[in-house]
């Protein structure tokens, strides 16, 4: 079911989801608007809470027709969290901007695609376009990969993992556009990202790794194994920028888009290997 499930959302999602109506972070606006207190116990309590509803309704579903019921639910669930339908639109409104030099518009742009760690605030245009493509490899984690991984090893309870996932993705969102970086840090959200990420990081790592300079990705993907304190972001990018060291971070329309063919190409790669082992576990 998982694989199923997974491979209908994704081609789903790359053919009809733009904008964010089948976006989970929109249909959680309500309750976030709510929050006027920031804690790492009501952070855990909220994700919880939404991963019992999810728990619960697999439960009430499951041997109904024939599971036919769970199974929608399980693609429902997975069209809420995975893929980047609105931060898709905000990307495709920056290469129109910027195509056409229209400086205020694509910096407007950049600065939504960069909302979770942000620009540097004196910077080249060559460290400019680096953080940038670094900020989609990241989009592209949190909204693909990172939700694939606690899909996939959650088994049965996949759904239940990805929904926890999700909601602190969303509420980490949400913060970072309307709330200071002091009520973002009281909240936790940052911290238990952290450690949720440090697996699939890793992961996604060796893909981006052997797809690029592996004799200088290799080891940085090895010394990361004991690194407990870098942020998974940095991780992440850093291995990323291996692959993309022989591009020139020189325009500022074809550099976002190599670091975005890449991000496809990992995606891709990865799915694959996931549908492997899932027929290889079947079979055996």
């Amino acid at each position: 079911m998982t694989l199923f499930s997974l491979l209908l959302v994704l081609g789903w999602e790359r053919l009809f989801k733009m904008g964010e109506h089948w976006q989970l972070d929109h249909h959680l606006a309500r309750l976030f608007r709510r929050q006027r207190r920031f804690s790492l116990l009501r952070t855990l309590a909220m994700t919880l809470a939404a991963m019992a509803v999810v728990a619960l309704c697999l439960l009430a579903l499951k041997g109904l027709f024939f599971g036919v019921l769970q199974l929608l639910f399980w693609i429902a669930v997975g069209l809420l969290c995975i893929g980047a339908g609105s931060v898709r639109l905000h990307y495709h409104a920056y290469l129109k901007a910027a195509s056409h030099n229209d400086t205020d518009a694509h910096s407007a742009m950049a600065e939504e695609l960069t909302l979770i760690h942000g620009l540097p605030m004196e910077c080249n245009e060559r460290e400019y376009l680096c953080e940038l493509q670094n900020a989609l490899l990241w989009i592209n984690y949190r909204f693909y990969l990172a939700p694939l991984f606690w899909f996939v090893v959650g088994g049965p309870w996949g759904p239940v993992l990805l929904v926890g996932y999700a909601f602190l993705r969303a509420w980490q969102s949400w913060l970072a556009r309307r709330y200071t970086p002091l009520e973002r840090s009281q909240s936790g959200v940052d911290a238990i990202l952290h450690c949720v990420d440090w697996i699939p990081v890793r992961l996604a790592g060796v893909a981006y790794a052997l797809l690029g300079h592996g004799e200088r990705a290799l080891p940085a993907w090895f010394a990361s194994l004991g690194d407990r304190h870098t942020s998974q972001y940095q991780v992440l990018t850093r291995l990323a920028q291996f692959s993309l060291a022989r591009d020139l971070h020189t325009d500022k329309v074809q550099t976002p888009r190599i670091a975005v063919a890449l991000a496809k190409k990992v995606s891709l790669v990865i799915v694959v290997v996931v549908a492997l082992l899932t027929i290889y576990g079947a079979l055996v």
